[in-house]
């Protein structure tokens, strides 16, 4: 079979296209042939050595961490009954035209739900669901999120409009702002000009937002900050900016402002991602959220994939379709 493979630790020019011993499903597995793999910042910053702490990789690997298809076969322990089922999942290695997961993990895809929606659900609708319950999004509230046109951060600003909140959405360039505003944002603010956050709170009429969520980390994150009301929740969960968020706790604590470091908690359960996954689903059915599929690549286009997301190029979205 067809995969991507990492050799060595670089850039996008080491993810490389091989031929590689079909997947085979053991003991409580099955063998997806995805029609559509999903694709996250968090798989370039890995490719480039990154995160060695948290996520123990060593070349060579193949990429990936899940994404939505058939069920080919089952291994010893599983219902033949899956087979020709279409499900999405989490699983290593889903750069590939086959991909083995555990059978626990497979969550059915609804009627309706296309592939590449359901793919793209599989770690941003798993992200965006928690941090909106943790937010407690109450009707009426001004509610900030950056990096609005990236995967979780479109589906947030949905979630955040479903629940009759006012949305801010804060990207870079006229495309993405474009994408936030189709998703029901009331106010869309580019980040890369100065002073944005003080616009953001002129929004609000001065006092600022109640609620905010950071999908941006690095130098932005601060910023981000600066634009919540005193008294208000910030919510940090992005990297893509150069690194995690870091608010001095004096601070925080002078305004009155609730930091919520949402990745310290480590990932979830496998038993909560199915949950929410399924949850995600079931509102994408319901035409409650639309996850914003804005690239797609075939397989061997894999570094352009990442070169996109690197350059910050891509709008919502991004797919493999092996």
């Amino acid at each position: 079979m067809r995969a991507i493979q990492v050799r060595e630790f670089g850039g996008p020019d080491v993810l490389l296209t091989a031929e590689l011993p079909d997947a085979v499903a053991g003991p409580g597995q099955v063998v997806v042939r995805p029609a559509a793999v999903d694709v996250i910042y968090l798989d370039t910053l890995l490719r480039g050595g990154w995160g060695g702490e948290l996520f123990p990789i060593e070349p060579p690997y193949v990429p990936g961490g899940g994404g939505a298809g058939t069920v080919l076969s089952v291994g010893e322990g599983v219902d033949p009954g899956l087979v020709g089922r279409q499900f999405v999942a989490r699983a290593s290695g889903a750069y590939a035209e086959r991909f083995v997961a555990s059978a626990d993990d497979l969550v059915e895809v609804p009627d309706g739900v296309a592939a590449t929606d359901a793919a793209a659900l599989v770690h941003d609708g798993v992200t965006a669901l928690p941090l909106a319950r943790t937010g407690k999004i109450a009707p009426g509230e001004w509610v900030l999120v950056a990096a609005a046109a990236g995967g979780a951060g479109s589906l947030l600003v949905q979630l955040a409009r479903d629940a009759g909140a006012h949305v801010v959405a804060a990207a870079r360039g006229e495309r993405k702002l474009a994408l936030a505003r189709e998703l029901g944002a009331d106010v869309v603010l580019d980040y890369s000009e100065d002073g944005w956050q003080q616009r953001a709170r002129e929004a609000t009429g001065g006092a600022g937002v109640d609620l905010a969520f950071d999908g941006a980390g690095g130098a932005l994150g601060p910023a981000v900050f600066e634009a919540v009301a005193d008294g208000g929740r910030f919510l940090t969960y992005g990297a893509a900016g150069g690194g995690l968020t870091e608010i001095d706790p004096a601070t925080a604590a002078a305004r009155d402002v609730t930091v919520v470091h949402t990745l310290e908690a480590g990932p979830p359960a496998r038993s909560v991602v199915r949950e929410l996954l399924g949850e995600a689903l079931r509102l994408t059915a319901r035409g409650r959220i639309r996850p914003a599929v804005g690239a797609t690549f075939p397989l061997e286009r894999a570094a352009d994939a990442h070169r996109s997301l690197e350059g910050r190029a891509t709008v919502g979205k991004s797919l493999l379709l092996p």
